[in-house]
């Protein structure tokens, strides 16, 4: 940013709170100042400020496209919600509008749809002046009830009024939302997708005015049920261009559950008759065949042997009691831990055999606990207590600040507690409460300092931390947190470098609950000559070869039993055993198994027989634009994750929307599957493209000699013999995003571990993963880069595609583009590079 006066700072500064009131529309000047801070996308929307989520009443009218989105006027959180309004001729440059339909005392104004009702059949406008229509979701502040309202304007989308016989459609429900309406010609009516969240249902409905509507069928459950369904929208798409061959898109976004965890969308390609939609592989699934190595149908476990409780002396042959029905699994008999309710433990483990085929197929279900190498019971390692909070007061010396000025422990019983209290900065003013508890000072003896954390995931780096601190030299030099969870566990630090120091621990809240688990507990804290074991809590299916356990699974805190696969390859010939465990007293602390069968193929789970729209973390709430010019289907999605959204590092702004794609049907493998591109509207943003010579790389990182935060890269490789190959980009300062394809598991991958800032929230950072067969063949790659995020569309030479996107939080100066190949070599050809201009310029 350029340097300011004083006096223009406070005028830019009015400026934009009036903007975020949406008073006042963004100026050239506040853009020139607000759209350059770190991390703000370049070329994909952005609200001048505060925050938004999903996009709303898509729709192109008199040669603009409208944007609107869930905004908060007043929070850089979800709140207080409205629908903030932006406008585009090209759906790339983007102009902010003031808030077009706001919440008010009674209700806030969720997500919905707009249309152009140009026959005026509402009567909200005249024949000569036809209205826009909102059709949104009206949450009713008193009761949390949800229902479908209507907006009109007669402006041309610049002012909204809201209908005064709303609601147009209730079911006085709480989990009724999201309505998406189009003009259905063949029965001259609107057409509403809307979704019953909690039942995994969308439902359709009908009207030939918009304030009166008929329901027509529900459609669900299917393709994945793991979280709420929300977002609903259907639309037609010829398949292969061929305009008289035409099948129906569903898309249902839902949270969480999705393919990569949190947040995503998945769809389903079949007929719509103008009542009912019907999905093409709508059949029952029927997993690999092989001889079952165990099915729990004999009455008894036969040669497995089982320890503790929870597996009680047979298989189970259903639903236990007091546990919610059980589905799922094959014939009548399951391993099913809930024997004695969640409270109970033990283990149930195979014999061993000679792994005979590449893959290992089961049923599993349960508590989605995994197992941790090293984990133990939980118990305080040995060496001097030096706090346990059991008195009256933290202890002698401790001293505290803030809200905490006159508290003292509580009296709880978390998982994992050792004593009757704890530190909890949850009391006495709840998350609100904010300031420091602080140890008297100590001599470091030991060569480890242990101790007990639990809730809030805020680390002490980042702004409003929940953390515990080691201070030594007046410096924090070690530092630990909770994991957005009451369950306390054990953290370890390395203090061997500071034997002899003075040191204190401060336990620290500066965060008021504004983004959820404001707070942090602390339980036993020892000073011990080892490091503490993490507590073994698992629910898990594990494969134990040569005494470790090489393979994993766990359920999803669901009951209904779903399909996993193990990948044997690499351990046929070896002798195993199957071990199931239940280690866990606490919520879904059991763990069902069923059907063990070696195959010559993977099963596929729910998840992995899904249709998904984007197998990245940051896609949601997808929506397409009605009234499109030239019938094309364009698509915006909000780039978040609800598991972590509000508390990326984005500031005075938090979130941003995908770039549009355009969809398009394409007949793959003897199937409908939809494909997706970036709108060619893209290409005006190019500068001048780079041509890279086609590369070569054999176990090595090879940079290419382009360099951008703003980017578009089109690429081919060929992986030959390596093992992984692919594309790093925003390299630098130690940090990569890594573009990749496994040619072992078929893959590609997108791995954002080492990518920047990624403490911020425990589930940021990770791997994604798309499968993708080569058959010998290139893997085409479309990479979008942006400050503070990538977009990854891969191809096969059979037109086959998976998309990727994910949100990235380098550093301003990583800006590098390599190759890499791991284990083997590598070719890369037709590679070009674009530098793309800013939109806010």
């Amino acid at each position: 940013m350029s340097r300011t006066t004083r006096p223009r700072r406070i005028l830019l500064a009015a400026l934009a709170v009036l903007s975020g009131l949406g008073l006042v529309a963004a100026s050239p000047a506040m853009a020139d100042t607000l759209y350059h801070e770190q991390y703000r996308p370049q070329f994909h929307f952005t609200p001048a400020q505060n925050w938004m989520n999903d996009p709303n009443g898509l729709i192109w009218y008199k040669g603009q496209y409208h944007l609107f989105f869930q905004y908060n006027p007043s929070g850089n959180t979800w709140g207080n919600m409205s629908w903030g309004h932006a406008v585009s001729t090209d759906l790339v440059h983007w102009k902010q509008l003031p808030v077009a339909v706001p919440q008010d005392e009674n209700e806030m104004v969720f997500s919905g749809s707009v249309v152009l009702d140009k026959n005026n059949t509402s009567g909200l406008g005249t024949s000569e002046n036809p209205p826009l229509v909102a059709v949104y979701t009206s949450l009713v502040k008193s009761t949390g009830v949800q229902r479908q309202s209507l907006a009109y304007s007669t402006d041309g989308g610049t002012t909204w009024k809201k209908y005064s016989g709303n609601p147009v459609l209730d079911l006085d429900s709480v989990n009724f939302r999201d309505p998406k309406v189009f003009w259905y010609a063949p029965t001259h009516s609107w057409l509403m997708t809307v979704a019953l969240s909690d039942q995994h249902k969308v439902s359709f409905y009908s009207s030939p005015d918009l304030k009166h509507w008929t329901r027509l069928s529900d459609f669900g459950p299917a393709g994945a049920t793991g979280g709420v369904w929300e977002c609903p929208d259907l639309f037609p798409l010829p398949v292969d261009g061929d305009q008289k061959k035409t099948k129906w898109v569903l898309v249902v976004n839902l949270n969480p559950g999705a393919i990569a965890g949190g947040s995503g969308a998945q769809y389903f390609v079949g007929d719509f008759d103008g009542k009912r939609f019907t999905a093409d592989d709508s059949g029952p699934y029927t997993p690999p065949s092989g001889a079952v190595l165990q099915d729990f149908e004999s009455g008894s476990y036969g040669d497995w042997s089982a320890t503790g409780t929870a597996f009680g002396t047979a298989p189970a042959t259903g639903t236990l009691p007091d546990q919610q029905a059980v589905s799922g699994y094959q014939g009548t008999g399951l391993v099913n831990s809930f024997n004695g309710g969640d409270g109970s433990t033990g283990t149930l483990t195979s014999p061993d055999f000679t792994v005979s085929k590449p893959y290992l197929n089961f049923l599993v279900g349960g508590g989605d606990h995994p197992h941790v190498d090293g984990a133990g019971a939980g118990s305080a390692p040995p060496g001097q207590v030096f706090a346990d909070f059991s008195g009256d007061t933290y202890g002698d010396g401790w001293t505290a600040t803030g809200s905490f000025a006159n508290s003292g422990p509580t009296t709880e019983s978390l998982p994992g507690q050792l004593g009757p209290k704890t530190l909890d900065t949850y009391s006495p003013d709840g998350d609100p409460g904010t300031g420091t508890i602080t140890s008297p000072a100590f001599t470091v003896t030991s060569k480890y300092i242990d101790l007990q954390t639990a809730m809030g995931y805020h680390p002490d780096d980042l702004p409003n931390p929940t953390a515990v601190n080691l201070i030594v030299d007046g410096k924090v030099v070690a530092s630990a947190t909770g994991s957005n969870s009451p369950d306390l566990n054990w953290n370890s630090w390395d203090t061997s470098a500071y034997l002899g120091k003075k040191a204190q621990i401060q336990v620290v809240d500066q965060n008021t609950g504004s983004s959820g688990w404001g707070h942090i507990a602390v339980g036993d804290i020892v000073f011990s000559d080892q490091p503490a074991a993490p507590r073994d809590t698992q629910t898990a299916v594990n494969l134990i070869v040569d005494g470790k356990v090489v393979r994993t699974a766990t359920g999803s805190n669901s009951e209904t039993l779903d399909w996993a696969s193990w990948n044997l390859k690499d351990l046929v010939g070896k002798q195993a055993r199957i071990q199931i465990v239940d280690h866990n007293s606490e919520g879904w602390g059991h763990i069902l198994a069923d059907d063990f069968t070696p195959a010559d193929t993977p099963a596929l789970s729910t998840l992995q027989r899904a249709h998904w729209l984007d197998y990245g973390e940051d896609f949601y709430a997808a929506n397409t634009y009605n009234d499109a010019p030239g019938g094309r289907r364009v698509m915006v999605a909000w780039m978040n994750n609800w598991n972590y959204g509000q508390a990326i590092p984005t500031s005075p702004w938090r979130s941003a929307d995908t770039f549009p794609r355009q969809l398009a049907l394409r007949t793959v493998n003897g199937k409908a599957q939809l494909v997706q591109q970036p709108i060619s509207e893209l290409s005006t943003l190019r500068g001048t493209g780079t041509a890279v010579p086609a590369t070569t790389v054999t176990n090595a990182t090879t940079p290419l000699g382009v360099h951008g935060s703003s980017l578009e890269l089109q690429a081919e490789l060929t992986p030959g013999s390596a093992g992984r190959s692919g594309l790093d980009v925003r390299t630098g300062a130690g940090q990569r995003t890594r573009i990749g394809y496994d040619t072992g598991t078929g893959e590609v991958y997108l791995d954002r571990t080492a990518s920047g800032a990624v403490d911020f929230d425990p589930t940021f950072a990770g791997v994604q993963r798309a499968p993708l067969a080569l058959d010998g063949g290139p893997l085409r790659l479309h990479v979008l880069v942006d400050a503070s995020s990538v977009e990854v569309y891969a191809e096969n030479a059979r037109g086959e595609q998976v998309v990727l996107t994910d949100q990235v939080f380098p550093d301003p100066s990583s800006t590098g583009v390599d190759v890499f190949a791991e284990n083997g070599t590598a070719t890369f050809t037709r590679m070009r590079a674009w530098q793309l201009a800013s939109i806010w310029k």
